[in-house]
């Protein structure tokens, strides 16, 4: 995961899944990617563990600065569970190291899952010939390529954002009324860094994007939460990190029979637990590293949705533990 001093307890997520894990008696380790290593082929890392066996406060902020910690070097095939909580983008060498422990203990999502999905291509792969779930998606680093594509849509607004972004960053509206700063803009998207060039998406613009869109959780391919995110005045993005608020949302029909054909494919590639962003019944986005929402979708709902996530871990684990 993140580093735990860059947690902000009042909002954060990952927090209330370890805190639940902590109350339930459960060993808790946290590390970050920098501290992963390999020593005579044992993939190890530099962890901090929770000291257990006292009081665990109900309060996230009074658990966050009060937790202590024991730190070690620790195998990581002795763990039942690896949840991995990094934001993106993903550093891909971490996922190597994985590999070597991914038949030894349960991690969520799978090395494999995450390989595929962690980033916004794998929305954008969908079969989704008729545009009945998806809206037309294109990514490249072909500037003369992207700009035909906004010339030549039906629509006059499409959305632009990087391939590794996340929270709303760098998530732009374009125009076509806007064509002698076209150009200019992508090539400042794909050429911010020095050394490589940088994938685009555009995706066609949905009506109703400007109103915010539903987060959706997923846990082993069925919705266990929802709210709806509206944007900041004067900003198009709903995201919680850029000034969006939230509001109680309940899954119509359509919703519902969308996460159903989602589910099955997110199951079947070992993503375990995403975040589902859809807008005006068109899924936008999939989040598979460290959706969040947590908080927000408790407060409005009058529940626990990390119960519902360690119960799940909890039935992994002793599954497992029969088949051995």
């Amino acid at each position: 995961m993140y580093p735990w001093e860059t947690i902000k307890p009042k909002q954060d997520s990952t927090i209330r899944i370890i805190h639940e894990c902590v109350q339930r008696g459960h060993e808790v380790a946290i590390t970050t990617p920098q501290n992963l290593t390999i020593r005579d082929s044992v993939t190890l890392s530099n962890c901090q563990t929770i000291i257990g066996g006292g009081k665990v406060s109900n309060s996230m902020t009074s658990f966050h600065q009060s937790v202590q910690f024991e730190k070690s070097m620790r195998v990581l095939k002795d763990f039942d569970v690896i949840f991995m909580r990094d934001n993106p983008p993903l550093d891909p060498f971490v996922l190597n190291f994985l590999d070597s422990i991914k038949d030894d203990t349960f991690i969520l999502n799978s090395v494999n899952g995450l390989r595929e999905a962690n980033n916004k291509i794998y929305t954008a792969a969908y079969y989704d010939p008729n545009k009945e779930i998806i809206p037309a998606t294109f990514v490249s680093k072909n500037v003369d390529y992207l700009l035909s594509v906004i010339q030549n849509s039906e629509k006059e607004k499409m959305i632009m954002k990087p391939l590794d972004g996340y929270g709303g960053r760098g998530v732009i509206v374009v125009e076509k009324s806007s064509g002698d700063n076209i150009k200019s803009l992508l090539e400042f998207y794909i050429n911010k860094s020095k050394t490589e060039s940088n994938y685009v998406i555009l995706q066609e613009y949905v009506d109703g994007a400007e109103k915010g869109d539903v987060r959706v959780l997923m846990l082993n391919g069925k919705p266990i939460g929802a709210l709806r995110r509206v944007p900041a005045v004067g900003d198009m993005r709903s995201n919680i990190s850029a000034g969006g608020s939230v509001e109680r949302y309940k899954l119509t029909k359509q919703d519902r029979a969308m996460c159903e054909i989602i589910g099955k494919k997110l199951v079947k590639d070992g993503i375990y637990f995403a975040g589902l962003d859809i807008i005006s019944g068109k899924l936008i986005e999939i989040n598979v590293l460290s959706p969040g929402t947590i908080v927000d979708i408790n407060k409005l709902n009058n529940v626990r949705i990390q119960e519902d996530i360690v119960d799940y871990l909890e039935e992994v684990v002793a599954e497992r533990e029969l088949k051995k």
